[in-house]
């Protein structure tokens, strides 16, 4: 039974060592290709009312409680929600807005776990269309460290930014 308990205790003792040495901050980015010039994607971005049209997020919880403050969009504009367990909470404020091909957000979660991190969505014609990039930049805390040794943060939120962006194409070019 000690020697039982010993291998656990060195191999927890190995995996928070090696989850010390992953890396403090994320990245991930997504591109589309849409067909339709920036001046008709830009205000689904910069007005977080549109949101529902297109963000993977607002289907998470269909009763989700939605407040909407400041600038009615663009800079300054405040985004909070309140939803279930997949929906969590949080914050997102619209800190640069440069129509029609930038929209920087502070996206700040409460819950299920806090966490303070940067979005930006950069608009740029391309091929008779507009090249979107969907990114996101933030910290990895301890916790969320040990939790990518199993799960591949760079695969689970690039995923929901595919769908995300399929789906503002989708809106974009009706």
């Amino acid at each position: 039974m000690l020697t039982v308990l010993l291998v656990v205790i060195v191999l927890l003792a190995a995996l928070l060592g090696y989850a010390a040495t992953r890396p403090g901050t994320f990245h991930v980015q997504r591109t589309a290709i849409i067909q339709a010039p920036p001046e008709k994607i830009y205000p689904l971005i910069e007005d977080f009312h549109r949101w529902t049209e297109w963000s993977p997020y607002e289907k998470l919880d269909p009763a989700m409680k939605r407040t909407y403050t400041g600038a009615a969009s663009g800079k300054g504009a405040v985004y909070t929600w309140d939803g279930n367990g997949k929906a969590g909470a949080g914050q997102m404020e619209i800190t640069e807005a440069v129509p029609p091909s930038l929209v920087r957000i502070a996206l700040d979660f409460t819950r299920p776990f806090r966490a303070n991190n940067v979005t930006r969505f950069t608009l740029s014609p391309r091929d008779g269309g507009t090249e979107v990039v969907w990114a996101m930049d933030g910290t990895n805390a301890f916790i969320t460290r040990v939790m990518g040794i199993f799960v591949n943060m760079d695969d689970l939120i690039g995923k929901d930014f595919v769908v995300g962006l399929a789906n503002l194409k989708a809106v974009a070019e009706r």
